[in-house]
């Protein structure tokens, strides 16, 4: 059990662990606990579109797919030109003190080795978290967001995921909670205060 209270612990450090290609982007910030939440959310719905994949086995890589970086930290693509990052060090160190050890490194293999349509849709996935991402700061304003999703745009591997890349990129990241453009944002507080007098006057 202390074993796997470690890990836990260790799992926690990927909330405090920063996505370091925002300081290159110039706005946004993001932990890597916060990046693997929306990659698990992208790859359930990624499933949906292509039922005949293992469900399980795509979340369970989206799951694990960064948790070296709780002991290497984010490494983005300008770091990586210069600093070599042993994560296979940092997977057999963790996965040696747990009896579910091997399962995690298995998981992160396949990840990286990209050899299953499973692991090419969490990485499909990995990948659309970062596009969304831009796309929110993209409609806020930052020039650079658009070349850097064409660069993601060209990492990805399925047809669903090139499709849902499409739908992405022409949706305002607003849409889903400001579409209707009526009078509730005008007449919404107004209401509610309106309903409030009127019980302390019955």
């Amino acid at each position: 059990m202390k074993n796997i209270a470690n890990f836990l612990f260790e799992a926690g450090m990927l909330q405090k662990t920063p996505r370091s290609g925002f300081q290159f982007l110039g706005s946004g910030r993001e932990s890597v606990a916060e990046h693997v939440l929306r990659t698990i959310f992208i790859g359930y719905a990624l499933c949906k579109l292509e039922p005949e994949v293992d469900e399980s086995r795509v979340l369970k890589l989206c799951l694990v797919h960064d948790l070296p970086e709780a002991r290497t930290g984010d490494m983005n693509y300008v770091n990586k030109k210069y600093v070599a990052v042993d994560e296979k060090k940092a997977v057999d160190e963790l996965a040696k003190t747990l009896f579910f050890g091997e399962e995690i490194r298995c998981a992160i293999d396949e990840f990286n080795e990209r050899g299953t349509r499973e692991s090419l849709m969490a990485h499909d996935a990995d990948q659309l978290a970062l596009i969304l991402q831009l796309k929110e700061y993209g409609d806020l304003g930052n020039k650079y967001s658009k070349e850097w999703i064409g660069f993601a745009l060209k990492r990805l591997y399925t047809d669903s995921a090139k499709k849902l890349a499409v739908a992405i990129t022409e949706t305002d990241s607003s849409e889903w909670w400001f579409k209707d453009k009526g009078d509730w944002w005008v007449n919404a507080n107004n209401n509610r205060q309106g309903l409030s007098y009127e019980k302390q006057n019955i």
